[in-house]
């Protein structure tokens, strides 16, 4: 993933807010990478350009050397379906659905048939230590359980980047610990590139590259203290 001179722009009554300013960023594969700074600095703002949610002002984001942008909407959407996964702060599982339904959904929207998604899906809730949860609704789990099922969720399609928007935020200390951990052992095992925004500096320091951001620019970019 690469971003060339990010601009992102908000009419604020006769102003204008730069949330992101002229950003360039090259991610290389398998990194695992944290994005922190004060709050409205645009950590998000930036994670939701380089994802393809929001469109830049400015600038440009390539995915495995393919624009994202100055693409129609569903080659967009294909782009973002095949080859990210997201994992939020508040979950954002289905209710009505079961832990398995939740994670076979990313299959079935790119058109993988049915019986093929359910046993991915089950295999995925499995490598997360919940294929005895994957009847379960969102309810009748914990918060870290819910955390494990977005992760599947992220990773059952077998994306290329995988971005993270406070992973750990409505977790307690134990419960992030052992969530950084799955990511990284995910991020081991299949090479996966992960993108974390993140307040938590003890989540900072597990990564590999660390971004401080203050007035919507980097303005650090430094090795992460594991890999010194």
């Amino acid at each position: 993933m690469q971003a060339n001179d990010l601009w992102k722009l908000y009419p604020s009554g006769e102003s204008t807010i730069q949330a992101v300013r002229g950003v360039s960023l090259e991610v290389t594969e398998g990194e695992v990478i944290a994005i922190m700074g004060p709050s409205g600095c645009g950590k998000t703002t930036l994670l939701n350009v380089l994802s393809g949610i929001d469109e830049p002002t400015s600038g440009g984001v390539t995915l495995e050397g393919k624009p994202l942008f100055g693409i129609s909407d569903d080659d967009r959407s294909r782009m973002r379906a095949e080859n990210l996964g997201f994992i939020f702060q508040d979950f954002n599982l289905l209710p009505v659905l079961s832990a398995v339904e939740n994670v076979e959904l990313p299959l079935l929207m790119i058109g993988i048939p049915a019986a093929e998604a359910r046993t991915t899906a089950l295999g995925a809730l499995a490598a997360v230590g919940l294929g005895d949860r994957s009847d379960h609704r969102p309810s009748e789990l914990s918060g870290g359980q819910q955390q494990r099922v977005a992760i599947a969720r992220a990773i059952v399609h077998k994306p290329t980047v995988i971005l993270c928007d406070e992973p750990t935020g409505n977790l307690d200390s134990a419960t992030s610990s052992t969530v950084m951990e799955l990511l990284k052992g995910i991020n081991e095992k299949l090479g996966t590139t992960f993108l974390l925004v993140t307040h938590d500096s003890d989540v900072a320091q597990q990564c590999s590259r660390i971004l401080q951001m203050e007035d919507g620019q980097i303005v650090s970019d430094k090795i992460g203290v594991e890999e010194e």
